[in-house]
C-alpha cells in the first residue's frame, strides 16, 4: 500500500498565495498515516496532466485520492481507467452549504456519483460526515468518509497564561467568505473588549484573500472604525509554521462560521494551546464551545467564559485527539477494503502518458 494525496497547487497560477489550506491538510494526512504506519505522501499537482505523469513514474502508488474535486470528470474517468490497477477517490472538502460558492464543484460531485457506478476502482468521498450522508441520499450511491487528519506533535495541550490584563488579541482567521461569519466575529470581538475592560484590543483577521465575500471586510472596518482602544489588525496570509506562530499569539479565536466540514484554523489554535468559540457546524469541539452563529451575544458570551477558563484548550485538545483516533479509523477502513479492478483497462507504466491529442488542451481544473 502507497498512499497519494493529490491538492492543487495555487502557488503555479497564485505565487503570491503562500498558505494554501488543502495542501496543509494534505501535509497532516500524509504525517498522520505515516505515523499509523501507512506509507503516504502529499502530492501538489498543477493539473490532471501533472497527476497522470506522477503516477506514471510510480508504478507503487496503490491509491490516490484527490483533495477536493478539481478535475473534470471525463478526463478523471480516462485516468482511472488507464490506471486500473490504483484506488481513485476524489474528496469533497465542504459541506453542502459551503457548495452554493462553487458551481462547477457542484457539477463534478454529482457526476462522480455516476463515474463510481461505472468504474470499480473510483469511489466519491467527503470529509464531513454530514455531506457523505446527504450525497448518499440525494444520489443513491456510496460516498466514503475521508476525514481531515491533524497531526499533534505532543501528546498533551500547551499550557498558556489565560488572559488578566494588558492587550487582549483576538483572531478571526481564514479566507474573506459569506459562510464564515466573519461580521458577527468581529461584533462579538467588540462585546467582548467591552465586557472584559480591556485596556487595549487588537481584533487580528485575514485579509489579501476575498473569496465571494466582496464588501466583508469593509464592513468589519467601518463597525471598528475610531473606537478608543479597539485597533483591526490585517495579518496578510502566511505560509502554515509561521501562520501557527500567529495564533498561538491569541487569547482567543472566534470562528463562528455558518457552514463547515472541518475548519483547520480551530485545529491550529489547540495545537497551540488556543481555544477557539465556534458554532454547531464545528461540532468536534466541546459542546460549551458551541455558541449560536446568528446571536453575537451568545458568541461574546462564549469567548468571555473561554478567556477565563484554564481548561478550555485542554478540552479542545483532548476533543481533536478523539477526533483525530476516529479519523485514522475510517481512513484504515477505505484503505484496508478490497476495491475491483476495471476489468478492460490494462496497468500503467513507468513513462506512460496521455494520449498527445489531450495534452494539447487541459481540462479546466478547479481547486
Amino acid at each position: 500500500m502507497n498512499v497519494a494525496l493529490a491538492y492543487k497547487d495555487l502557488k503555479a497560477s497564485r505565487p503570491v498565495l503562500s498558505h494554501i489550506g488543502l495542501g496543509v491538510t494534505a501535509h497532516h494526512g500524509e504525517l498522520s498515516l505515516r505515523a499509523a504506519g501507512i506509507p503516504a505522501e502529499a502530492w501538489p499537482v498543477i493539473d490532471g496532466y501533472h497527476l497522470w505523469s506522477k503516477l506514471a513514474a510510480r508504478p507503487d502508488i496503490s491509491h490516490v485520492v484527490t483533495f477536493a474535486p478539481y478535475l473534470d470528470t471525463p478526463f478523471t474517468e480516462r485516468m482511472v481507467r488507464h490506471f486500473s490497477h490504483v484506488r481513485f477517490a476524489v474528496t469533497c472538502h465542504s459541506n453542502v452549504g459551503f457548495l452554493q460558492a462553487d458551481r462547477h464543484a457542484v457539477k463534478l460531485v454529482r457526476e462522480s456519483f455516476r463515474l463510481q457506478q461505472q468504474v470499480a476502482n473510483f469511489n466519491i468521498a467527503g470529509n464531513s460526515l454530514k455531506f457523505c450522508e446527504w450525497a448518499a441520499e440525494a444520489y443513491g450511491g456510496d460516498c466514503v468518509f475521508l476525514p481531515n487528519l491533524y497531526h499533534l506533535e505532543r501528546d498533551d495541550c500547551p499550557r498558556r497564561p489565560i488572559y488578566h490584563e494588558g492587550t487582549l488579541r483576538l483572531g478571526i482567521f481564514g479566507a474573506t467568505r459569506v459562510q464564515k461569519n466573519i461580521m458577527s466575529a468581529a461584533a462579538a470581538a467588540l462585546v467582548i473588549a467591552r465586557q472584559t475592560a480591556a485596556e487595549h484590543t487588537e481584533i487580528w483577521v485575514s485579509s489579501d484573500r476575498e473569496e465571494g465575500g466582496q464588501g466583508v471586510m469593509a464592513s468589519v472596518r467601518e463597525m471598528l472604525s475610531s473606537l478608543d482602544r479597539i485597533r483591526l489588525v490585517a495579518a496578510g496570509w502566511h505560509g502554515w509554521r509561521e501562520f501557527r506562530q500567529l495564533v498561538g499569539r491569541m487569547h482567543l479565536l472566534l470562528q463562528p462560521s455558518y457552514t463547515e466540514s472541518f475548519n483547520m484554523v480551530t485545529a491550529d489554535g489547540i495545537a497551540e494551546g488556543v481555544a477557539s468559540v465556534v458554532s454547531s457546524a464545528i461540532d468536534w469541539v466541546p459542546k460549551y464551545w458551541q455558541a449560536c452563529a446568528d446571536t453575537v451575544l451568545d458568541i461574546a458570551r462564549v469567548g468571555r467564559q473561554l478567556l477565563r477558563d484554564p481548561d478550555a484548550a485542554p478540552d479542545g485538545y483532548r476533543a481533536l485527539q478523539h477526533y483525530h483516533r476516529a479519523g485514522l479509523e475510517a481512513w484504515r477502513s477505505y484503505l484496508g477494503s478490497r476495491g475491483a479492478r476495471t476489468p478492460a483497462c490494462r496497468v500503467a507504466t513507468p513513462g506512460d502518458a496521455p494520449p498527445a491529442q489531450e495534452t494539447a488542451t487541459p481540462p479546466p481544473s478547479r481547486a
